[in-house]
């Protein structure tokens, strides 16, 4: 199977040019560091708009980290979404749970004093938000961001993804104003199958893309 993208800079690109309605309005970027970071910066660069930054960590099973039970997102008090199929068939005890929280919030700190230096984040109140991702799996740290950023009352959230399966986009649509994703192949298996090139990013890689709109 021949992969849908080459990498996640064309990916923004190509999911620019379905957003170019928004250029002009009171529009924000936010992307899900580390992997949404390339993609949301090349959307934000073609709508003339500000990037910045929604921490969110997927909480996985103890014996298969790639499988979301939960993701959790940053906040006070942070929001964790569960994932309910997942957890129906092997659920996680209270104090499980309790552990992994507490240690992918303690990356989320990390990484937030690491990209952030201490900026506050970007108020969206009142805003049209464009949140970004390099794909969708199960959707379960989608859901958690887009439940968070309800919270902080956009006037309109847009969820923009080059690649997810039919029906995860299907269940997601309803948390959202616009949804736009650029493939929905089938069979999925995983998000890197769809991408020539989905290497790890770094926190330098990010640091340089967030310097370029400093």
């Amino acid at each position: 199977m021949k992969p849908l993208l080459s990498t996640r800079e064309e990916a923004g690109r190509l999911l620019a040019q379905r957003l170019m309605s928004h250029r002009g309005r009171n529009v924000v970027v936010l992307a899900l560091p580390r992997g949404g970071v390339p993609v949301a910066a090349e959307i934000a660069r073609a709508l003339s708009a500000p990037l910045d930054l929604l921490f969110v960590r997927k909480i996985g099973m103890p014996w298969q980290r790639e499988l979301a039970y939960a993701a959790v997102v940053d906040g006070n008090p942070p929001v964790v979404v569960i994932n309910e199929e997942v957890a129906r068939i092997e659920p996680m005890s209270d104090s499980e749970l309790e552990q992994a929280t507490r240690e992918e919030i303690a990356e989320i700190e990390r990484r937030r004093e690491v990209y952030m230096a201490g900026r506050a984040p970007l108020d969206v109140s009142g805003r049209e938000v464009i949140m970004v991702d390099d794909g969708l799996a199960t959707g379960t740290t989608a859901k958690a961001a887009l439940e968070a950023l309800r919270r902080r009352h956009p006037s309109k959230l847009v969820l923009a993804v080059p690649v997810a399966p039919e029906d995860t986009v299907r269940e997601i649509s309803g948390m959202v104003d616009e949804i736009v994703c650029l493939g929905m192949p089938d069979p999925f298996h995983s998000i890197g199958l769809h991408y020539e090139d989905f290497h790890q990013l770094e926190d330098e890689e990010v640091l340089a893309i967030l310097r370029s709109f400093s």
